[in-house]
């Protein structure tokens, strides 16, 4: 008779795959709370404690950290020596190891008690799942209560082969990995403000993305624990690619920047090329597609709302490649059928919604950059300091927030032109401030639309006087700005001498 040790904290189907043990001739060895759950059931167990002879000890922080466990588990099969030493020592062999730790990251949701923090950080759940993964040959790991069928399946047609007990192996070692790093990023959280001599990050796989951002390069999408993609992210039509997949996280951190007003964000290579808040959706889109048609081109646009049949069908008339909205209607769907390349997501709420990490972080070559995520509070501009002598209206104040939100989630040096909260242009990426001011006045120029009036937002501050002074000439008529520049004084002189509306809010959001 084989012989399996059932010791978990998330008891789903646990009784049950004991029962399949069972019938595939297991006697059950068991802890604690899950012995008393598999009592319960009517299945005979066997008490770890009459295996090892000592009781759970220390209100369990010790119960199975004893040769007879570790040595039942770790002895190989197939070595003479061990085979001899394990009978020597009435060491019988353990099987099958099904382990789950305690639930320690659902504890500090739970609770700020340290002291119940710390008593559900498992020491004898890792040190199994690590012992049975090291003799993966000769001992089954089962650290996840989705596999549970699947491995009953497998033992009951005899075919629980070697690359499946790997896969199990592997699966053990990502188990406890991702266990201890979210201790060690907790503890850093709690008493480093996040930033300790080590920090980890961890991922569990959505998806393998068609390939990385060039057809040679291989790529997948990973998920933080929130499991925000897996939860809010649902295909319709098509397959997310690497690069849609950067293009849709920049769309849709702009249009759910508005709560539930009707914004509709279109996105070319990252960067924004297209933004209004309209009465509609439908409007919204028109609105935000005159910015940049051309760019607009093979584009992902992002529906801060119900995509519907009316929308779908204006959106069709040129071609974009990704939407993704917080709904689909089945109409609109129906209008996008014959378009074999087009891709359609939803994140299955009326309205997009992003993670809200708290945590950013920046690959560059040999490590990555970490820091606390950025965000324009909802307060940002109320609190701005009116430095100029003319006060913004009421609809270049709407304007002046679009404009901000937009520029801090674009790439610097970046600025950005609304009017009648439509984006009217936007200059990117720029070595130089002046430059992205003069790009994006061309670019409006170019595709026939009016500056006069519109409201002007910078991601940081403007270091000379030179861009309001372009503004200027535009028709622009509000600013808004962290300022901090020793040249400020000039900046407010020609805000005044131009009859401009200037605001500091004192605080810069690069983005580089």
């Amino acid at each position: 008779m084989k012989r399996a040790l059932i010791s978990v904290s998330d008891k789903r189907n646990v009784v049950e795959f004991a029962k399949n043990l069972i019938n595939l001739n297991f006697e059950i060895v068991s802890t604690g709370g899950t012995s008393k759950t598999l009592r319960n059931a009517g299945i005979d167990t066997i008490d770890i404690s009459n295996l090892t002879g000592f009781p759970e000890m220390f209100d369990g922080r010790v119960k199975t950290l004893n040769p007879l466990v570790h040595g039942a588990i770790l002895h190989r099969r197939d070595n003479e020596n061990d085979l001899k030493m394990a009978e020597a020592h009435g060491i019988k062999a353990i099987d099958l190891v099904c382990v789950n730790l305690y639930p320690f990251k659902e504890t500090t949701e739970r609770t700020n008690d340290f002291d119940e923090i710390i008593e559900n950080i498992d020491i004898g759940g890792p040190a199994m799942v690590r012992s049975s993964a090291k003799n993966y040959r000769d001992v089954i790991i089962v650290t996840n209560p989705n596999r549970y069928s699947e491995i009953v399946e497998k033992l009951s047609m005899n075919s629980l082969d070697l690359d499946f007990r790997q896969n199990l192996m592997i699966e053990a070692f990502e188990h406890t990995a991702n266990y201890d790093s979210m201790i060690a990023n907790y503890m850093n959280n709690r008493f480093n403000n996040g930033f300790g001599n080590k920090h980890f990050i961890v991922g569990s796989k959505v998806f393998d993305t068609r390939y990385g951002e060039n057809p040679h390069q291989k790529g997948s999408l990973y998920q933080f624990d929130k499991k925000f993609w897996s939860d809010n992210f649902k295909t319709i039509k098509g397959e997310a690619s690497f690069n849609n997949i950067t293009d849709i996280n920049s769309a849709v951190k702009i249009a759910s920047s508005f709560g539930d007003r009707p914004a509709v964000c279109i996105v070319k290579h990252g960067n924004p090329c297209g933004f209004a808040i309209k009465s509609t959706l439908l409007d919204s889109y028109r609105e935000a597609l005159k910015s940049d048609p051309v760019s607009a081109y093979g584009g992902v646009v992002a529906v801060n709302g119900i995509l519907n049949e009316d929308l779908a069908i204006e959106i069709n008339k040129i071609f974009v490649e990704v939407i993704v909205a917080g709904q689909i209607t089945e109409q609109a769907i129906k209008v996008f059928e014959n378009k074999k390349r087009i891709k359609l997501f939803i994140t299955d709420n009326q309205f997009l919604s992003v993670s809200k990490d708290l945590f950013d972080f920046k690959h560059v070559d040999g490590g990555f950059l970490l820091q606390n995520s950025d965000e324009v509070k909802n307060d940002e501009l109320q609190n701005a300091k009116l430095v100029s002598n003319r006060e913004a209206t009421e609809n270049e104040l709407l304007d002046l927030e679009i404009a901000l939100k937009v520029a801090s989630l674009t790439k610097s040096n970046c600025v950005v032109y609304v009017k009648d909260s439509a984006m009217v242009a936007i200059g990117m990426g720029m070595t130089s401030r002046v430059d992205a001011a003069k790009c994006a006045i061309k670019k409006a120029g170019e595709m026939g639309l009016s500056l006069e009036g519109s409201s002007l937002a910078s991601e940081a501050f403007f270091p000379f006087r030179d861009s309001i002074d372009e503004a200027s000439k535009v028709g622009v008529k509000a600013i808004v700005e962290p300022g901090g520049s020793i040249r400020d004084d000039d900046v407010i002189a020609s805000a005044n001498e131009n009859n401009i509306a200037l605001y500091f809010t004192g605080i810069r959001h690069f983005l580089h």
